[in-house]
């Protein structure tokens, strides 16, 4: 299996390069020549297995530059109970009338991140090796709040590499904001900047594709990659987990093998629910792919007009991860709808920088609402889908996952579709306690984090996790916020490059 660039599918490089390249040099993204295939059988087979069994047979069909041994080493490092509370890694929790929620966030930052952040670091150190690369990897972050703490949890005294994290100093809960800025390890840094999250990955887009500072890199013995999403090693993981679900409802007597279900997906990046198309595009019996923003909607116009417009006001919402106007995994999706066409990506993606916006075919309008449907809710509705859940069914749930949840009803009432539907469910509630407290008419007189922490407690009989139970007498390491015209400058500091 080889990797080709989005924006030049003439390079063709192998998984591992993908991985400690982290994005290519064109500024597209790698992306695997062909997408490969799972049967019926091996759905069945897969009920059987744990969930590291799957994973190695899901990374088995885009790693094949690995050898089972280095998969099975980077798999039981990453999915274990050290790392998850749960001995299922994933949870499934039958909610109501056909719908099951995906509980991705029992790992150590309470957030679905974990499920690639944890076994990223082994891929990447793996790819190192493997390649004879004698650099210091420098892993450059931009996060609207989950994928910055779930990152650095990953990396943290990974030895040869060194990670710096940006978020947008206003853009994250407080929570989210503590997760991060009490981080311990040798290797880590945070930064926030003034500015949204956009600003910060659009910021470390351009860090990686400067030739001029990967120069200076080089010089001192480094080399960037990168762990968000737009790693290939970041996206893999994700796609294990939709696999693995179908393949659990099979075992658990909920569907019929073959039968159709819809994945609801709250998304702003276009990550997740790229890996459930991938999913699909394998071979696991699914619908429709629901598409669930909150008022940051540019997904939900694009994928019923096929107009991508990032010319609209930014909303700063209690669903921040998904508070993003710039989705970068989108790329993907649109090279494999244009059957490969870069020139195609090439031309799209310089009308968005110039414009802002830009339209695609009718060919791949017809694609999208072919095989994705898209609904988006403000912030009212998503606190209403909370307690309306609360309420009927004694489920709590994050403000991420509650958007999806509405936009799943709304999709559901609308067409009179009836499958069954998979909900993924991305967070702890507990990184939002307030937001959540506030849902359900329960917000205490004190605003102190672990205040609310403990009331909500309190309102679910839910655990606290000891990963945010524990961050109460941490020190504050990481302080202040830089402009964000002066990341460039903050990654040489951090590294002490002059």
């Amino acid at each position: 299996m080889l990797y080709q660039s989005t924006r030049d599918k003439s390079l063709k490089v192998s998984a591992a390069y993908a991985v400690a390249q982290g994005i290519s040099k064109d500024g597209g993204l790698f992306i695997p020549e062909s997408i490969p295939s799972v049967s019926l059988e091996d759905i069945k087979n897969l009920g059987e297995m744990s969930y590291g069994e799957r994973a190695v047979f899901v990374f088995s069909k885009f790693f094949t530059d690995f050898s089972e041994a280095e998969i099975r080493y980077c798999v039981d490092g990453a999915y274990n109970a050290r790392n998850f509370d749960s001995e299922s890694i994933m949870e499934l929790a039958h909610l109501f009338n056909g719908r099951y929620m995906l509980e991705l966030w029992h790992g150590p930052t309470c957030a679905f991140k974990d499920m690639a952040l944890q076994i990223l670091p082994y891929f990447l150190t793996t790819s190192v090796k493997k390649l004879g690369i004698d650099k210091k990897v420098v892993i450059l972050v931009a996060t609207s709040g989950d994928t910055g703490k779930a990152a650095l949890e990953g990396f943290k005294d990974v030895p040869g590499t060194e990670i710096l994290v940006f978020y947008p100093v206003d853009g994250v809960s407080a929570m989210q904001k503590l997760q991060m800025t009490t981080q311990e390890g040798e290797n880590v840094s945070v930064c926030a900047i003034k500015g949204n999250f956009d600003d910060a990955q659009t910021g470390v887009k351009k860090i990686f594709t400067d030739p001029e500072i990967a120069k200076k890199l080089d010089e001192n013995g480094m080399m960037f990659s990168s762990a968000n999403s737009i790693n290939w090693g970041r996206l893999a993981p994700q796609i294990v987990y939709y696999v693995s679900a179908y393949a659990q409802l099979v075992q658990d007597g909920e569907i019929t093998l073959g039968e159709k279900i819809n994945i609801c997906v709250p998304t702003g990046n276009f990550g997740n629910i790229l890996a459930a198309y991938y999913a699909k595009r394998m071979g696991v019996p699914i619908n429709k792919l629901i598409c669930a923003s909150n008022s940051n909607n540019v997904l939900t116009d694009f994928i019923n007009t096929g107009i991508y417009d990032r010319n609209r006001r930014f909303y700063t919402t209690i669903s921040p991860s998904m508070d993003i106007l710039i989705s970068s995994n989108l790329e993907r999706l649109l090279y494999i709808l244009s059957d490969g066409d870069d020139e195609y990506i090439r031309k799209l993606y310089a009308e968005l920088a110039q414009t802002g916006r830009f339209e695609v075919s009718d060919g791949i309008k017809e694609q999208l609402l072919c095989d994705f449907a898209a609904g988006f809710c403000s912030d009212d509705e998503t606190k209403a889908a909370i307690k309306e859940t609360y309420d009927k069914y004694s489920y709590t749930m994050d403000t991420h996952t509650a958007v999806a949840v509405k936009v799943c009803d709304d999709y559901a009432a609308k067409t009179n579709d009836g499958l069954k539907t998979v909900i993924a469910s991305t967070a702890s509630p507990y990184k939002f306690s307030a937001s959540v407290l506030e849902a359900l008419d329960k917000l205490p007189e004190s605003t102190d984090e672990f205040s609310l922490t403990d009331a909500l407690n309190e309102a679910s009989s839910m655990p606290v996790p000891n990963a945010l139970s524990s961050l109460k007498n941490k020190e504050i390491r990481f302080k202040g916020a830089v402009d964000k015209s002066q990341m460039a400058e903050a990654v040489f500091g951090f590294l002490n490059i002059k």
